[in-house]
C-alpha cells in the first residue's frame, strides 16, 4: 500500500454512526488514515466526526440550524451536499485525501452522487449503496469511474452480512488508491464514440490513424454509460477534439430506453467550443433489453438481439424525424468547429442489405430531415458511402486534419511507438 493514504468517509454520522466506524477501522487497521464527514441534518452523533455537520453547512453558506429548519428533507440535503461537494474539492485540491468512501440510502447516495462527479477521473470514488446501479439514477449524476456496491442487508445496524458488504467497500477504495495510474497523457486526446466492432467498426481504422498522427484516442461504448463518461470528460476538459459517431443514446431517450445517457448528451462539446465532427450512427434504432417482454409497441417491428442482454428494433419514419430534429437542435447551436457526417448508404452494420434492420425507405426519411435541418455554419456533408467504409474514415480524417493546419485543433505529439 502508498504511503500517507487518506481516505474521506461520508455519511449521516446520526444515523450511520456505527457503519461510518466500522468502515474507518478497517481503513486504519490497513495502516492507512481515514476522516469522516458528517452530513446528517437532525440528529447528534454518538462520536466526534473530523468533519462536522455544522461545517458541512457552512460550507453551503448556512447555519446547520437554519439548513434544519428549511422545512423538506431534499432542500436541506442538497444544501448539505452542495457544502459537502465544497469541502471535498478543497481536500483534494491541497493533497489531504486521494480516495472517498461515501455511504447511504437513498438520501446519502444522492449526496454521494453530487461529491463523486465533481471529483477529476482517476479519484478513487466509491458508493456503498441500497441503491447500486438501480434505474433510480440517472445516468447524467454518475462520474465516469465511480464504483458502486449493494448494501446488502445493513440500512439500520450492523450484523455479518453488513460487515462483509462494509469491510469490501473499505478494502476496494484503499486497493484503488494504492494501484490507481494517473490519467495524465504527453499527447492530445480525442473522444471517439462507438458500438462495439461487430456494429460500428470505423474505429479499427480510425484509432491508428490518430495515433500515428500523434494522439491519444480514447473510444467509448456508447450504451448509455459511455456517453456519459464521455460527456463528462468533455467538460473536464480532457479532449481536443471528438468523433461523435455513434448517436444511439438519443433515440433511446426520446423513446425511454434505459440505455440512454442523459437528455444532455451531445451539448457538451458544443458548449465548450470543442471542435466534432458527428455523424448518426445507429441511431435509427431503439435498444431494449433482450431477456425483457418486448413491448407492445415495438411488436412487428424487425429486431436483432446482440446477445443475452441487449437488442434493437427499428424506428418509424416519424421517429426518426423527431430524432433528427432533437439532433440537429443541438448540432446547431454548437460554438465550435462542428461538421456533420451523413452517409447515404447506411449507419450501422445491422441495416446493410440482407441483413435483419435493413431499411432503405427510413434510412431516406434520416437523408432528408437532416439535409433539411442542419444549418450552416455546420459543415454537413452527404457522402456516397455507409458509415463502416475505409473512405467515410479518410471523409473524417480530412476534416480533422484541415483543422489541425488551420489551428483549430492544437496539433499532436509524434511518437515512435504508435501507441
Amino acid at each position: 500500500m502508498k504511503p500517507g493514504l487518506n481516505i474521506l468517509i461520508i455519511g449521516t454520522a446520526d444515523t450511520k454512526a456505527d457503519e461510518l466506524q466500522f468502515m474507518k477501522q478497517c481503513i486504519e487497521r490497513e495502516g492507512a488514515r481515514a476522516a469522516i464527514m458528517d452530513v446528517g441534518v437532525l440528529g447528534t452523533p454518538a462520536f466526534d466526526p473530523e468533519i462536522s455537520n455544522a461545517k458541512v453547512a457552512a460550507a453551503a453558506g448556512m447555519a446547520l440550524k437554519d439548513v434544519a429548519t428549511l422545512g423538506d428533507e431534499n432542500a436541506a440535503m442538497t444544501k448539505m451536499a452542495e457544502g459537502a461537494v465544497r469541502l471535498t474539492l478543497d481536500l483534494y485540491a491541497k493533497g489531504k485525501v486521494q480516495g472517498v468512501l461515501a455511504l447511504g440510502g437513498t438520501m446519502g447516495t444522492d449526496l454521494a452522487l453530487d461529491v463523486t462527479a465533481s471529483l477529476p477521473l482517476g479519484m478513487p470514488k466509491f458508493i456503498v449503496t441500497t441503491v447500486a446501479y438501480s434505474h433510480l439514477v440517472p445516468p447524467d449524476r454518475l462520474a465516469p469511474d465511480v464504483m458502486m456496491i449493494l448494501w446488502a442487508g445493513g440500512l439500520y445496524g450492523l450484523n455479518s452480512i453488513c460487515k462483509a458488504t462494509l469491510s469490501q467497500a473499505a478494502g476496494a477504495v484503499l486497493g484503488a488508491c494504492s494501484t490507481v495510474v494517473t490519467s495524465k497523457s504527453a499527447r492530445p486526446r480525442v473522444a471517439v464514440g462507438g458500438l462495439g466492432k461487430s456494429c460500428l467498426s470505423y474505429m479499427v481504422e480510425l484509432t491508428p490513424q490518430l495515433e500515428k498522427r500523434g494522439y491519444e484516442p480514447v473510444v467509448f461504448h456508447c450504451t448509455g454509460m459511455g456517453g456519459r463518461a464521455m460527456e463528462s470528460l468533455i467538460e473536464q476538459g480532457t479532449f481536443v477534439a471528438v468523433f461523435d459517431f455513434a448517436l444511439c443514446e438519443l433515440s433511446n431517450v426520446l423513446r425511454g430506453s434505459v440505455v440512454n445517457a442523459g437528455t444532455s448528451r451531445l451539448e457538451t462539446a458544443g458548449r465548450l467550443g470543442v471542435p466534432q465532427i458527428i455523424a448518426p450512427g445507429a441511431s435509427d434504432m431503439v435498444d431494449v433489453q433482450t431477456w425483457a417482454p418486448l413491448p407492445e409497441a415495438y411488436k412487428g417491428r424487425p429486431y436483432h438481439a446482440h446477445n443475452r442482454l441487449i437488442a434493437s428494433v427499428t424506428t418509424t419514419h416519424e421517429e426518426r424525424r423527431e430524432l433528427a430534429g432533437f439532433v440537429a437542435k443541438k448540432v446547431n447551436s454548437a460554438k465550435g468547429p462542428t461538421a456533420f457526417l451523413l452517409p447515404l448508404k447506411g449507419i450501422h452494420a445491422w441495416d446493410a442489405p440482407g441483413e435483419a434492420l435493413h431499411d432503405p425507405e427510413g434510412h431516406q426519411v434520416f437523408i432528408d430531415e437532416y439535409r433539411k435541418l442542419i444549418k450552416l455554419p455546420v459543415d454537413l456533408r452527404v457522402l456516397d458511402m455507409h458509415i463502416n467504409d475505409s473512405s467515410f474514415v479518410q471523409e473524417a480524417l480530412g476534416i480533422f486534419d484541415h483543422w489541425v493546419e488551420t489551428g483549430l485543433i492544437q496539433s499532436g505529439v509524434p511518437t515512435t511507438t504508435g501507441v
